[in-house]
C-alpha cells in the first residue's frame, strides 16, 4: 500500500504546488476562487524555472522579491494569500494519509514517467492516489466505452478484462457505469492488475470495502488529478480521458455514441490530436455508428485475441521497432530533479537522430503526402512516424491539413539543404 508515500512528508515541491493549486477540501470548507487553473501554474512553473527557481522557493522566508518578480504571471497578492493556507494544507495531508491516500507532483521521483513524458507541461501538477503507485508504470491495455452498454457489450468488456489479466496486462479505466466496470471487473475476478482513473470521490473509493482487499494485494491502484473529496464535474470527467490514455500502451473502445459523449471526445483527441497509443474499436457484435465513425478516422479493428499470446502480441506490436528507434523517446520537457521541477534535456543521440528525421521530411514534403506514405518513406513503424510528425506540428515545422489527414510545411519554413 506504498506506505512510504502515505506516512512520509511531503516535499517542500509539492507542499508549494498544492497551496498553489489544490482547494483542499475538508468539511464545508469552499475551495478558494483564487487557485491557480493548469494554464496559470504552466506559466508560473515556466517563470520560475526561467529565474532559476523552483515552487519551494515561494515558501523561503526571503521569497519577497521571488513573489514580487512573479507580479507579471500571477499578482503577488493572490500568490501569498494561497501560500498561507499552510495550517489547512497539514489537515487535508494529516486527514488523507490516514485513509492511506498519497500525494505526489511533477517534482516527486514518484511521479508516473508515463504521463510526464507523454503529456509533458499538460501532465497534472500533483495526482492523489491509493494502492501500489507502481502499476502505473506497466502500461497495459486502456479499455472504455459508454456508461449506457447493453447486456451483451458489459460481456464483451468483461471477457476483455478477464484476457488482460490472464496474460499478465495491466487494465485501465476510468471507473465509470457500463464497460468501465465490467471491464475491471473482469480484471479483478482472474485476480489481474487493475489501474482506476478518477474523476470524483477518490476518498470514498479508497475506504469501500469492496475495493479494500484488491488494494491492500497491490492488485488496484486509484489514481485522480482531482481533491480526493471533488465531486463529479464534466470537465474532469473529460481531461481525466488524457491519462487513462497515456499511462496505456493500447486502448480499445468497446461501445461509443456518434459524435457525442465522453468515450467519443477522448478517441477523437487521440486520433487527430494526441497521438499517444494505437487506438482499437470492436470489431466483433452488433454495428455500431460511433464505432464505425471513429474507424474511419483512423481507429484500428480489434483482432479479437482468443488467448493471452494472441493479446500480448497485440499490445507489444507497437514495441517491435527497430533499435535505432528506441533511443528516441516522446522528449519530455519536463523531468523531475534534485534541484526543481522543471530541466530541460541535454542534447542526446536521439535529439540528432530527430534533428535527421526533420531534414528528411522537410525534402519530403515538396508536395504534402499522409502519414501512412511518410512511415513508409522512413521505412519506420506508423506509430512512430506519428510520434515524428505530431512533434513537427507542435514545433511549427509541419501543418496538418484537416480532413484530409496529409502533412505539408508549414509557410515560411526553409527547407533544410543538410
Amino acid at each position: 500500500m506504498n506506505q512510504d508515500l502515505c506516512s512520509g512528508s511531503l516535499s517542500p515541491n509539492t507542499q508549494a504546488i498544492l497551496l498553489l493549486t489544490a482547494p483542499l477540501l475538508l468539511g464545508r470548507n469552499p475551495a478558494p476562487p483564487e487557485l491557480l487553473s493548469h494554464g496559470e501554474y504552466k506559466k508560473l512553473a515556466r517563470h520560475l524555472h526561467a529565474s532559476g527557481h523552483q515552487p519551494a522557493d515561494l515558501l523561503a522566508p526571503d521569497a519577497a522579491d521571488l513573489l514580487r518578480g512573479c507580479q507579471p504571471i500571477i499578482e503577488e497578492s493572490r500568490l501569498r494569500h494561497l501560500l498561507g493556507r499552510g495550517f489547512l494544507l497539514s489537515q487535508a495531508v494529516t486527514h488523507w494519509h490516514s485513509r492511506a491516500i498519497w500525494i505526489v507532483s511533477r517534482a516527486d521521483p514518484h511521479y508516473p514517467k508515463h504521463l510526464k513524458a507523454r503529456l509533458r507541461e499538460e501532465a497534472p501538477p500533483v495526482l492523489y492516489g491509493c494502492g501500489d503507485i507502481s502499476l502505473l508504470e506497466t502500461g497495459g491495455l486502456a479499455v472504455i466505452g459508454s456508461r449506457d452498454a447493453d447486456q451483451a457489450e458489459m460481456d464483451y468488456a468483461n471477457h476483455v478484462g478477464h484476457l488482460s489479466a490472464v496474460a499478465g496486462k495491466t487494465l485501465i479505466s476510468g471507473g465509470a457505469r457500463g464497460i468501465d466496470q465490467a471491464a475491471m471487473q473482469g480484471a479483478a475476478n482472474a485476480h489481474g492488475w487493475v489501474c482506476e482513473v478518477m474523476a470524483e470521490k477518490l476518498e470514498r473509493a479508497a475506504l469501500d470495502s469492496h475495493r479494500r482487499k484488491d488494494l491492500m494485494e497491490n492488485r488496484l491502484v486509484l489514481l485522480s488529478a482531482y481533491d480526493p473529496n471533488a465531486g463529479f464535474n464534466a470537465g474532469h470527467a473529460m481531461q481525466r480521458n488524457k491519462l487513462i490514455y497515456a499511462l496505456a500502451d493500447a486502448a480499445l473502445v468497446v461501445a461509443s455514441d456518434y459524435n457525442r459523449g465522453g468515450t467519443w471526445a477522448g478517441a477523437i483527441e487521440q486520433l487527430e490530436k494526441m497521438h499517444l497509443v494505437p487506438v482499437y474499436v470492436r470489431s466483433s457484435g452488433k454495428a455500431s455508428r460511433g464505432l464505425d465513425a471513429l474507424r474511419e478516422k483512423g481507429a484500428k479493428s480489434w483482432p479479437e485475441p482468443q488467448d493471452e499470446q494472441a493479446f500480448n502480441a497485440i499490445l507489444n506490436a507497437r514495441q517491435v521497432t527497430p533499435p535505432w528507434q528506441t533511443s528516441l523517446p516522446m522528449a519530455p520537457i519536463e523531468n523531475a530533479s534534485a534541484q526543481g521541477e522543471i530541466i530541460k534535456p541535454e542534447d542526446s543521440p536521439a535529439e540528432t537522430l530527430f534533428s535527421t528525421v526533420r531534414n528528411i521530411v522537410q525534402r519530403l514534403l515538396a508536395a504534402p503526402m499522409n502519414d501512412e506514405s511518410i512511415a513508409s518513406a522512413l521505412n519506420v513503424s506508423p506509430d512512430q512516424a506519428q510520434t515524428w510528425l505530431q512533434r513537427l506540428v507542435d514545433e511549427g515545422t509541419l501543418e496538418q491539413q484537416i480532413p484530409s489527414c496529409s502533412y505539408k510545411l508549414k509557410p515560411g519554413v526553409t527547407l533544410s539543404h543538410h
